[in-house]
């Protein structure tokens, strides 16, 4: 039987695109679409702007639950304006996990969910993003991308920029993620390894764009990847039938899924499918590395870099965020707020959560649960509040226990005992 073309995003018979231009988020002048842009001339994140009164003639939430899963069925609210340049690989809609024996260990009352991005292709919700971007790439011409990572973008762009028959280059600390550095180099990309951190890695893509001819792919240093990452809060809607939850905690790294959910809320507005109502936003960072937290606390707009950055969740150990001022006006326009917990606690709600629930956590995902737990007990939620933790990765990428109990088969087993 042949595959239903249909169900190929790539296929799709038509396109509609309603970008209408980007818009510098600091200063909100405008550039125009179809052209290749980084930062804007302020040296802030783009935007990108659509005509949503069109958007909203075009589509409607029953046409929408006609389409097939994954994230390109939200096409209209995409830039790609021609079918053959998006990308694919086999993305499906996440899953919500509710978490109902944890649910009652923390008071019962209220409603527990995980958006599962580590569903998607690569493993990660780095997909979103990089799947985005590089058929933005792929549309506006270029032919080798760069990038800094911690583990899980990498291998996204990795396996997209293959997909679409572009050049990647890849710089990540010595100490990312043995699998996700593997994974970067089987699926084509030149990768390196850094002694530094993820901010030193960005340096030398930027230092080396003058000779090589890269484009920087960082995060936020290009206007794509908000675009992919949107698609979370889009999503997000639809599965809470067009009402959205009361709390979500997001592991905030360069906070791109944060920001672009804030976005993807506020354009749903604007084209009527939910009201003013909004979640409140948890920034999530580590102890080790909290720069988001001690601005918020501090009631700065932007945050400096983190000194002696550490902690076990490498996709959250980013000492500067370019887009800082975005993630803690979400944050604050929101009601919500930032939190830093240990890596103790990381590791204890990996634990927890997969030995009460079955389900097993990246640590930036635990990093979340251990936030809510944190949250709950200060009294920032309530017991009563739907609250959405977002597990922004397989846990299958990263160490895991030994495991150390042994049966000698040929002795006798005390099976009574087991």
């Amino acid at each position: 039987m042949s595959p239903d073309p249909s169900r190929d995003p790539t296929v799709a018979e038509e396109r509609p695109t309603f970008v209408t231009h980007l818009e510098c988020s600091m200063t909100g002048r405008a550039y125009e679409a179809d052209q290749v842009h980084g930062l804007s001339e302020a040296g802030k994140p783009l935007l990108v702007r659509y005509d949503l009164e069109a958007l909203a003639k075009a589509v409607n939430k029953a046409a929408l639950a006609e389409r097939p899963g994954g994230f390109w069925r939200f096409r209209e609210f995409l830039p790609v304006r021609k079918a053959e340049n998006v990308v694919s690989l086999g993305e499906v809609t996440t899953p919500i996990v509710r978490l109902p024996r944890l649910e009652a260990a923390n008071g019962g009352g209220g409603a527990l969910f995980v958006k599962d991005e580590g569903r998607l292709p690569t493993g990660s919700f780095k997909a979103r993003g990089l799947a985005l971007a590089v058929a933005m790439a792929r549309e506006l011409g270029l032919e080798h991308l760069a990038m800094p990572t911690a583990g899980n973008a990498g291998a996204a762009m990795a396996a997209y920029a293959k997909r679409a028959g572009l050049r990647s280059t890849i710089f990540c600390p010595d100490d990312a993620p043995a699998v996700a550095v593997s994974e970067m180099a089987v699926q084509g990309a030149a990768v390196y390894q850094v002694n530094g951190l993820i901010n030193d890695c960005g340096k030398l893509v930027g230092e080396g764009k003058a000779a090589t001819g890269w484009f920087d792919l960082s995060t936020l240093k290009e206007p794509y990847r908000i675009e992919g990452k949107k698609t979370m809060g889009l999503e997000l809607a639809e599965q809470f039938g067009w009402e959205l939850p009361d709390v979500i905690f997001y592991p905030t790294g360069g906070g791109t899924g944060l920001i672009g959910m804030w976005k993807a809320f506020a354009e749903l507005e604007a084209i009527g499918w939910i009201g003013s109502k909004r979640p409140r936003m948890v920034a999530v960072q580590s102890t080790g590395c909290a720069p988001i937290v001690k601005a918020f606390e501090e009631g700065e707009e932007h945050a400096p870099l983190w000194p002696d950055a550490h902690t076990i969740a490498a996709g959250i150990r980013v000492p500067i965020a370019v887009g800082d001022f975005l993630i803690l006006r979400a944050v604050r326009e929101s009601g919500g707020f930032a939190i830093a917990v240990t890596d103790e606690a990381i590791l204890a709600g990996v634990d927890e959560v997969a030995k009460t629930e079955g389900l097993l956590l990246c640590p930036e995902g635990a990093a979340t649960y251990a936030a809510y737990k944190q949250a709950l007990a200060a009294g920032r939620v309530g017991p009563q509040d739907r609250c959405v933790l977002y597990n922004c990765a397989t846990g299958l990428k990263y160490p895991l226990p030994e495991v150390t109990s042994r049966l000698d088969r040929h002795k006798p087993i005390d099976y009574a005992a087991l």
